[in-house]
């Protein structure tokens, strides 16, 4: 069933060593050879100071001083919507992960049910355009059929049901994950969903962008009904009430910054009482057993959400369900099918909504479908080749030095009492680190894959996701599981399991070996912005409210509980004063969390740092202090550039601050930047002792 992401960290960047932007020849480093001729010699191309930007200065813009130079080397690709050293990395797994496939495709003798067999079918399928343009709808066909036959609310009831277990975000979401308040349990979640639009707020923005998207929206819908309806001639105002629906269920959907709110999503009941509450025409007894679950309770999210649905389907007109439910179902598999429906579904979610110039290979879109499909099947496969026991150790070792910097800097805090320091100190103690690779790996014996088409392959694997996800009901929580393939450049704090998880692409630096890394710069790199960054998740506004066992529960002193909301209300104020598009905001309350979280970790990280034997000698390297090195090694980790329609879509809908913000804005409250670069009052990146963060 669908699941939540926790903590996901959209990235991007590649290596400007490989473009010849070597950059030493910084503000810094000009310094220090004016004053020692000896480092006028030319410096071989080290992994962050040839992206430095040396026209900039690190006072008025840290992120452009530290990044510009690979920036203006690495223009945004035509097929791209955002571009950096995420997708670099990607791009090397891209090729490693290609290999897999093909040789497994060219296999004549894999065994039937065989990972080879599965992922060879999956990749020769999807890679025949032919054939997905020969069988067109067909895949579809049978859900077509059910939708086309609705004659009541009650019957769009039963084909939205149906569709849930393909992925098909219809009416609202469902999910199956652990109980907050018992972290033992799973539990059956109940979310507002069904938008086609990213996020609610695109339904009812101003700002010309939005309004924009708005208008394609509507034109986008009318173009796929004449796709689906042989050129239907009514398709454009059937397309206006499509919209008119969903701009009502938007109206009732809770806002971005008000999801992050995990007691206020805590609402636990009898499925009857749902329904006698709520959703009189939605008996969620019967229907919940219709997808084999006899729960006696469920949690619903948003219970104000639900009551605003039961009163929107009893007044929508049939015809309009209808035509919802078929345009979502086509625009979900639309990859998979034929050439003008994937064009029509890449000419607004890739063009209007991100600002891709041209579709992505098909190959790596193809590679993207089968990571999601089936990711561990490709993941045991690739740290086998790619990931050795050495790195792993090294980032274990990381993790620990981290946890001993913050139980350190807790301890430091003089705005937490001595009972809350106790039980933050068990919290942080409890943390459980997956690094790498999970030590067991997930068993796709059930999925069944073929040669008949993408789309069925598609469709198969969402019915096994789903059943995996039903099949956890009623047994003890796996806590061994993971929510991300090892291949997987991302990483993610749970607060149901206390648990931090970090894949091993996660700590690729391209074109670089692992151990050809200073400390500096992986202190900076992977333990501030991942490692530091994904503990203190568990340690911000949202993750604070959970236990060391992950249950949501107060574990703070009333008084320190104000204190902290007073210390995280003067970030969220910091960065709702940041526009990265004229009219358009940062959401500092939606983005808290990981602002925080992005704050803590290069606190900690340093911490960790200054512990090390290259931060104790205090040798430069390429012109650079240790500690310089730790702040740039952090920027590369964002390196970062996205079109203006993609930035406008993430302003909107994501919990993350754009990547130059993430970087200027944690730095500008912490005294130990300043003083590395200089930083003076008057400057862009200063910030006075008294209007900075003081959180960790």
């Amino acid at each position: 069933m669908q699941t939540l992401a926790a903590s996901l960290r959209p990235l991007s960047l590649a290596l400007a060593v490989a473009a010849g932007v070597f950059g030493a020849g910084s503000a810094f480093a000009a310094d220090a050879a004016s004053a020692n001729p000896s480092m006028q010699a030319p410096v071989k191309a080290d992994v962050v100071a040839a992206n430095i930007d040396a026209s900039i200065n690190p006072g008025d813009d840290f992120f452009a001083y530290a990044n510009g130079a690979w920036l203006k080397a690495h223009p945004i690709p035509a097929a791209e919507a955002n571009y950096g050293i995420g997708r670099v990395v990607q791009d090397e797994l891209y090729a490693k992960l290609r290999k897999i496939s093909e040789d497994a495709a060219a296999q004549k003798d894999a065994a039937p049910g065989s990972d080879a067999q599965k992922i060879g079918d999956f990749w020769s399928t999807a890679m025949d355009e032919a054939k997905a343009e020969q069988v067109g709808l067909t895949p579809l066909k049978a859900e077509l059929a059910r939708i086309d036959a609705i004659k009541s609310a009650t019957d769009a009831l039963d084909v939205a049901f149906g569709l849930q277990p393909l992925f098909v975000d219809v009416f609202f979401s469902p999910d199956i994950s652990q109980d907050e308040k018992a972290s033992d349990v799973m539990a059956i979640h109940l979310y507002q969903g069904g938008l086609g639009l990213p996020e609610r707020d695109y339904y009812f923005n101003t700002e010309a962008g939005v309004a924009k998207a708005r208008k394609e929206y509507v034109a986008h819908m009318g173009r796929m009904l004449k796709l689906l309806d042989a050129g239907a001639k009514d398709a454009d105002p059937r397309a206006a009430r499509m919209m008119a629906f969903e701009t009502e269920l938007a109206k009732v959907s809770r806002k971005l910054e008000d999801l992050r709110d995990p007691d206020r999503n805590y609402n636990k009941m009898a499925p009857d009482e749902v329904t006698k509450k709520y959703t009189p025409s939605i008996v969620w007894s019967a229907r919940l057993k219709d997808w084999n679950l006899a729960p006696t309770y469920v949690i619903v999210g948003q219970p104000e959400f639900f009551a605003g649905l039961q009163a929107l389907l009893k007044k929508t007109p049939v015809p309009v369900l209808r035509d919802y439910l078929k345009y979502h179902l086509v625009s979900t598999y639309a990859s998979s099918l034929d050439k003008a429906i994937d064009d029509e579904n890449f000419s607004f979610y890739g063009k209007v909504l991100r600002g891709q110039k041209e579709q992505r290979p098909r190959w790596k879109r193809a590679l993207d479908a089968e990571n999601r499909s089936m990711g561990m099947i490709l993941g045991r496969i690739f740290v086998g080749e790619y990931f050795p026991a050495k790195t792993k150790d090294r980032y274990n070792t990381i993790v620990e030095a981290i946890r001993t910097a913050y139980g350190e800097r807790i301890d430091k805090l003089d705005w937490m009492s001595a009972a809350t320091k106790t039980k933050a100190h068990e919290k942080l103690a409890a943390v459980t680190k997956k690094v790498g690779y999970p030590d067991k790996w997930k068993d796709y014996s059930a999925l069944v894959v073929g040669r008949n088409s993408y789309a069925e392959n598609l469709m198969n694997a969402a019915r096994w996701r789903w059943a995996d996800g039903v099949g956890k009901f009623g047994k003890p929580v796996d806590r061994a599981e993971w929510g991300m393939t090892p291949q997987t450049y991302n990483a993610y704090y749970n607060p149901s399991n206390n648990e931090i998880v970090l894949p091993a692409a996660q700590f690729t630096i391209p074109g670089f070996k692992d151990g050809d890394i200073d400390d500096a710069i992986v202190y900076g790199y992977a333990a501030a912005s991942t490692v530091g960054h994904e503990i203190t998740h568990g340690f911000d506004d949202e993750g604070r409210k959970f236990d060391a066992k992950g249950n949501l529960t107060d574990w703070w002193t009333p008084e320190d509980g104000k204190k902290f909301e007073q210390r995280a209300d003067v970030m969220v104020k910091q960065f709702d004063a940041y526009e990265p598009l004229k009219g358009l905001h940062i959401n500092g309350k939606a983005s808290l969390g990981e602002n925080i979280a992005d704050y803590g970790g290069i606190l900690i990280g340093l911490d960790a740092f200054k512990k090390t034997e290259q931060y104790k000698r205090g040798e430069k390297i390429a012109g650079f202090t240790p500690i310089q090195r730790f702040f740039l090694g952090y920027a590369l980790s964002w390196i970062f550039e996205e079109r203006e329609e993609a930035l406008r879509q993430g302003l909107l809908s994501d919990v993350h601050a754009p990547a130059k913000w993430r970087v200027n804005g944690p730095l500008a409250n912490i005294g130990e930047f300043h003083e590395a670069f200089g930083v003076k009052p008057g400057q862009p990146m200063y910030r006075a002792e008294a209007e900075r963060v003081r959180i960790w």
